[in-house]
């Protein structure tokens, strides 16, 4: 049985900048990405442009090179395909792990843990893996937050954005309040879709990007779109959704529905792993090496916001791998 020192979950930033480091300390590691490269950055509009300067998104020391204030998505996916190409990192991609176990002691009495990943390819092909430390890396974009309403799982409803040209001349309902809503919303109403925006409270969030909000709360004050504050989604139909609000129960016409209400890290892997959970669906770590509960098994980046998604960022969680990996390796010299 190969065992390894090392298992990373996930190839987005905060797990790059863990395998980086811990290649230059000598570990022996292994990267596991579901899907692609820097998943989530990928998932997100070809047209985005990040909030945030380039060199906040820096991993490893490599210089993200940019003749722009604020990057934009297909430069951040150039980037980090730069990143590993340079320092040759080891990644499987489309393979994900479906459960986590943890032994008390290697096979030769070690009092060391030892743990067994099982995963799935994306062809269906399964195998384990096994390793002395494991990181999760997995953030939180891949599930998201189900409203649980009839109608849901319906052929137009999408929990993602991608562009806006699907939806010209098309009757589209967005629920939530945030930065996605806000820009998917003017995107799709300046591509020609006649757009209704739903959120459960009283006005947009304070998250939306500086120059965002001025946009989309004249579009909404002018009424080139259509808001319904302090609206409850209730049940989706196959050309209408059914809302109850300030004005009553109301049925809006729709031929595409988005619901863009925020995304989860997966909570179900981590408790069936041992990990506690907090109220806030948080896992439980030590914020000084980022260890949670179960000894050997650390969290970085999105992994360790919970329901706070809004509180890490590239920017942020990019640290998070390299003190992960300064923990590890003080362990593993001292074994």
């Amino acid at each position: 049985m190969s065992i390894r020192d090392l298992i990373i979950v996930g190839a987005g930033p905060s797990g790059l900048s863990a395998a980086i480091a811990a290649k230059r300390r000598g570990i022996d590691y292994q990267v596991i990405e579901r899907g692609v490269l820097v998943n989530a950055i990928f998932h997100f509009p070809p047209q985005m442009v990040f909030f945030t300067t380039p060199e906040l998104l820096e991993i490893g020391g490599l210089p993200f090179v940019t003749p722009y204030e604020k990057p934009t998505r297909h430069e951040a996916l150039r980037y980090y395909r730069r990143v590993v190409d340079t320092f040759d990192l080891p990644i499987t991609f489309q393979e994900t792990v479906v459960a986590i176990r943890s032994e008390p002691e290697l096979p030769d009495g070690a009092q060391t843990p030892l743990f067994e990943i099982e995963t799935v390819s994306a062809t269906g092909v399964r195998r384990a893996r096994h390793a002395r430390h494991l990181v999760l890396a997995t953030g939180y974009y891949d599930l998201p937050n189900r409203l649980g309403v009839p109608g849901e799982d319906l052929p137009h409803v999408r929990h993602y954005y991608s562009e806006p040209h699907p939806l010209y001349r098309r009757r589209v309902v967005i629920v939530g309040g945030g930065n996605s809503a806000a820009e998917a919303a003017l995107e799709m109403f300046r591509a020609g879709a006649t757009v209704t925006l739903v959120h459960r409270h009283g006005e947009l969030k304070s998250t939306i990007k500086y120059w965002v909000r001025p946009d989309i709360e004249n579009r909404i004050k002018e009424g080139s779109i259509a808001a319904r504050f302090d609206t409850e989604l209730n049940e989706i139909r196959s050309t209408s959704v059914v809302v109850s609000g300030p004005a009553g129960r109301e049925e809006l016409a729709a031929d595409a529905v988005f619901l863009l209400v925020g995304y989860h890290a997966d909570w179900d892997l981590m408790a069936a792993a041992g990990i506690e959970l907090t109220e806030r669906r948080a896992p439980v770590y030590n914020p000084t090496t980022f260890e949670t509960n179960v000894a050997g098994l650390f969290v970085a980046g999105g992994a360790v916001a919970g329901m706070d998604t809004g509180t890490i960022f590239i920017e942020n969680g990019r640290f998070h791998g390299e003190t992960i990996i300064e923990e590890i390796a003080r362990r593993l010299s001292r074994d």
